[in-house]
């Protein structure tokens, strides 16, 4: 039975989502059009470009994002608490920036000012725009509708651009959103798109390469007493490059629900489990990820084939069987989809056994 939105996606709490959208028909969002001839590459770009504006303004944390040649991902946070504590000032002056308006563009203004003033005196709309930008619809409104835009523009016609509203899942558990950031993070590589995570650009995993990469240099170059001027644009250059992914979740913060993760290790157990797919072979996990699988109960000895084949595992909900029943009993349901598939991806005692 189809589920409401409203059931999965709670707009007072935070909470971590899996969005897909899809192009319409047989419309390209992105890469060469077999059909049309057609090459669209440039628009990974505006959808990167995007997410790293809207995650200025809303109050949500991008986890990770894949920009595939008719589809879209992107996993992120919630934060309507941190929303609700922002002041009157900062959610006009966000609602703002979101809608600029014509002339702010034409005279190159950050917003319009009148119309800042005039949300800021109204209490009523305050509490509407501090609503909506805590808001999961509201983020993926602004970024598909931005996006169907432009790229209308491009091809000189009108109509719906996507299938419809973007598919959506929810991550219960701090498993479930490792298993789906890889699983993301991969789909250039599951595609036959890429050959491993240096050559799958517009993706989450790629950026933190790129920023771990440049970090190393500068670490390097920074030991240098009397840089050149060659070295000192070198350096720029990997500062500009370390701040690729830094509107990306950082590892480590202290309320993140991948507390236990750091940048090294996720990256570790991504190109390991990149490998292991692209190999079709298991191969033997090292000791250090299996630490991290185990942490979060996820089954190590199959994890590769679980994020392979996450996207067919799952509906609406992705975390322990547990969890899984426990919301189809507050719903007074007996049954829900997915609960094989949880015990598929999490440890059991069957297995243990």
């Amino acid at each position: 039975m189809t589920q409401a939105r409203s059931t999965i996606v709670s707009i007072e709490e935070s909470g971590v989502y899996h969005c897909v959208s899809r192009c319409v028909r047989r419309a390209y969002l992105c890469g060469r059009d077999s059909y049309t001839g057609c090459n669209y590459e440039h628009r990974r770009g505006w959808v990167r470009d995007r997410l790293k504006e809207l995650s200025a303004i809303f109050g949500v944390e991008i986890f990770s994002y894949a920009v595939m040649s008719n589809h879209l991902h992107v996993v992120l946070q919630t934060r309507p608490d941190r929303v609700r504590m922002w002041h009157d000032e900062e959610v006009a002056k966000r609602w703002c920036r979101l809608f600029r308006g014509l002339m702010a563009k034409r005279a190159g203004k950050e917003f319009d000012e009148d119309k800042f003033e005039q949300i800021r005196k109204d209490r009523e709309r305050i509490g509407i725009c501090r609503r909506r930008l805590g808001d999961l619809s509201w983020f993926m409104r602004c970024l598909n509708e931005s996006l169907a835009r432009r790229a209308n523009a491009e091809d000189e016609c009108g109509g719906r651009f996507w299938e419809g509203r973007f598919h959506c899942q929810r991550l219960m558990d701090a498993g479930a959103i490792l298993a789906c950031m890889a699983y993301v993070d991969l789909n250039p590589v599951r595609a036959g798109m890429a050959s491993g995570l240096e050559d799958s650009r517009f993706t989450s995993i790629y950026d933190r390469l790129v920023e771990r990469r440049a970090k190393q240099r500068l670490s390097r170059l920074g030991k240098i007493d009397n840089p050149s001027r060659a070295q000192e644009r070198e350096i720029c250059r990997e500062e500009n490059r370390q701040g690729q992914a830094r509107w990306l979740l950082q590892f480590g913060a202290k309320d993140s629900p991948l507390s236990g993760v750091d940048d090294e290790y996720y990256t570790a157990l991504v190109e390991w489990t990149g490998r292991t797919i692209r190999t079709d072979k298991r191969g033997y996990i090292p000791v250090k990820l299996k630490r991290v699988l185990d942490r979060f109960n996820l089954d190590a000895e199959e994890w590769a084939k679980n994020v392979e084949s996450y996207g067919t595992l799952f509906y609406r909900l992705v975390g322990p069987a547990e969890d899984l029943m426990m919301f189809a009993k507050n719903r007074g349901q007996r049954w829900i989809r997915g609960r094989s598939s949880s015990e598929q991806l999490y440890k059991t005692e069957k297995k243990a056994a």
